[in-house]
C-alpha cells in the first residue's frame, strides 16, 4: 500500500513553459505571469530568454536541483513566484516536483519539443515512444529499442546523439535512422541530415545541447530478438547457471503480474532475469533485487544495464536480515534461500493487503517448506515441468528438465494468516 504523501508545505506558485523561440513565443497571459512576478526560478538558459522588464528577483536551480525543489520555495513566502521550465512543465519537466512541493501550482504551458520534433517529422505522436536521458542513463534506451518502432530521445547535452548511436550499435540496432534536431521552435532550428547509427561519425563534433534524436528502428538479422513481454531467450543474459530458464521465468512473471509503478522485492537474484523483466513490463515498475554472492551482484548489474533497466537496485546482502531496511514491496519473488530461517514468514509479514508472493524450487527440502506455507496461507500450489527435443542417435527425443514446484499466493483479508486452513 503506499503511503500518503504529506501535505505541501508553500505558496502557489506559476510555472511558465518557454521555447527556444524565447519571449517572442510566449503568449500574452506567460508574459504577464513573469512581469508581475517577485521571484523568477529557472535554469540560467531560461532565465536569459526573459527581458530586463521581467523585475523580480533572478535565482538560478542549483543541482541537484530535486532536493532543493522545497526549500527554495519556501523561501519566499508570500511573494508572487514563477518558475521557469523549457515547453511543457509537465511532460518530463520540472513540474512534477513543483505539484509535490507547492500548495497549488497555475501551469501555463508552451508546446514542448516532442510536439515541435513530431511536427516536424511528420510523425503521429501516439506512434512514438519518448525516452528520456536528461539526467539518466545511456543505457535505458535499450528497454525501447523493438524492430520497427520510432522513438524520441530527449538529450542530456551535446554529446547524447553520439552516445545513443554507440548504444544501438551494440545492442545490434546498428542500422537504425537517425536525425538529431536542434533548437526546436527557435531561431537557430536545425536539422542534422538522416543517417544510420553504423554510419554515425565517432569524430563529428558535438553540436548545440538543446536537442532531441529521432530514431527508427532496424534491428540486423543476426541480433538477438528481445520481445516485450517475460521470457526473454536465456542468452539475453550473462550468467553461471544461476538463472530462472526461459519457461520457467514467463510463467513466473504471470503469477507476479506486474503493473505500472509497482516494486517487486527479488531474494536470491542469481542473475537478475526476474527483477530485470519485471522492470521491463512499463517504464514505472520498480525492483530490487538480493543477492549474496558479491560476483553474482556484478552480474546482475550488467545484465539490467544491458536490457534497459539501469534503475534495478542491487542489494548485496542475505535476507531475510536484510530486508527491514527495504521499502514496502507490491510483490515478492524468492527465487533463492528458501531454507534460511524465517525468510518465508518474515517476506509473509511485509507484503501488505493486495500484495503478491511467488517462490520457486527444485529442492525436496524447499518444497516442503512451500507446501507448509500453501497449508498455512493458501494460494496456489503447482509444479511446472518443461522437456526440450534433443538428438537421440540419429533421432530426437525429449530431455526433461528438472521440475519447479511454485507456490503464489496474494494477501487479502480473507488469506489464512498462519493457522491450518
Amino acid at each position: 500500500m503506499t503511503p500518503a504523501r504529506p501535505a505541501p508545505t508553500t505558496a502557489a506558485v506559476t510555472v511558465v513553459g518557454i521555447g527556444a523561440d524565447g519571449w517572442d513565443g510566449l503568449p500574452d497571459a506567460s508574459r504577464t505571469a513573469l512581469r508581475e512576478a517577485e521571484v523568477l526560478i529557472g535554469g540560467p538558459r531560461q532565465l536569459n530568454l526573459v527581458p530586463p522588464e521581467c523585475a523580480g528577483e533572478r535565482i538560478a536551480w542549483p543541482s541537484p536541483l530535486r532536493p532543493a525543489v522545497a526549500g527554495l520555495l519556501a523561501a519566499h513566502p508570500g511573494r508572487r513566484v514563477a518558475v521557469l521550465a523549457s515547453g511543457d512543465p509537465m511532460f518530463h519537466g520540472i513540474g512534477r516536483a513543483l505539484a509535490e512541493e507547492a500548495d497549488a501550482i497555475d501551469v501555463l504551458p508552451h508546446p514542448s519539443s516532442v510536439s515541435y520534433a513530431a511536427a516536424r517529422l511528420g510523425w503521429p505522436l501516439e506512434d512514438v515512444d519518448v525516452v528520456t536521458l536528461v539526467g539518466r542513463p545511456t543505457a535505458r534506451l535499450a528497454a525501447a529499442l523493438h524492430d520497427g518502432r520510432r522513438l524520441l530521445v530527449l538529450s542530456a547535452d551535446a554529446a547524447t546523439p553520439g552516445e545513443v548511436a554507440e548504444l544501438l550499435r551494440d545492442r545490434g540496432f546498428g542500422t537504425s535512422r537517425m536525425r538529431v534536431l536542434e533548437q526546436l521552435g527557435g531561431a537557430k532550428e536545425h536539422a542534422s541530415a538522416e543517417t544510420t547509427a553504423d554510419d554515425w561519425p565517432d569524430a563529428q563534433p558535438p553540436g548545440d545541447p538543446l536537442n532531441i534524436v529521432a530514431v527508427e528502428c532496424r534491428r540486423a538479422p543476426d541480433a538477438l530478438r528481445l520481445g516485450a513481454v517475460p521470457g526473454l531467450p536465456d542468452q539475453a543474459y550473462e550468467h553461471d547457471g544461476q538463472l530462472t530458464k526461459r519457461h520457467i521465468r514467463a510463467a513466473t512473471l504471470g503469477a507476479l503480474a506486474p503493473a505500472p509503478g509497482e516494486l517487486l522485492w527479488d531474494i536470491g537474484g542469481g542473475s537478475g532475469s526476474i527483477a530485470i523483466e519485471w522492470m521491463r513490463t512499463h517504464p514505472l515498475c520498480r525492483a530490487v533485487t538480493i543477492e549474496r554472492d558479491p560476483a553474482r551482484a556484478e552480474r546482475i548489474t550488467r545484465n539490467a544495464d544491458r536490457l534497459g533497466v539501469p534503475g534495478l537496485w542491487v542489494v548485496t546482502g542475505s535476507a531475510p536480515a536484510v530486508l527491514a531496511e527495504l521499502p514496502t514491496p507490491d510483490a515478492v519473488f524468492v527465487g533463492g534461500g528458501l531454507t534460511a530461517p524465517g525468510l518465508l514468514d518474515a517476506c509473509w509479514e511485509k507484503l501488505p493487503l493486495g500484495g503478491r508472493l511467488v517462490a520457486n524450487t527444485v529442492t525436496l527440502e524447499s518444497e516442503a517448506l512451500l507446501a507448509d506455507a500453501y497449508r498455512r496461507h493458501g494460494g496456489e500450489l503447482v509444479r511446472l515441468a518443461v522437456a526440450h527435443a534433443v538428438p537421440v542417435g540419429g533421432f530426437t527425443g525429449w530431455r526433461q528438465a528438472m521440475p519447479v514446484t511454485q507456490w503464489a499466493v496474494q494477501k487479502t483479508l480473507n488469506t489464512p494468516s498462519g493457522a491450518d486452513r
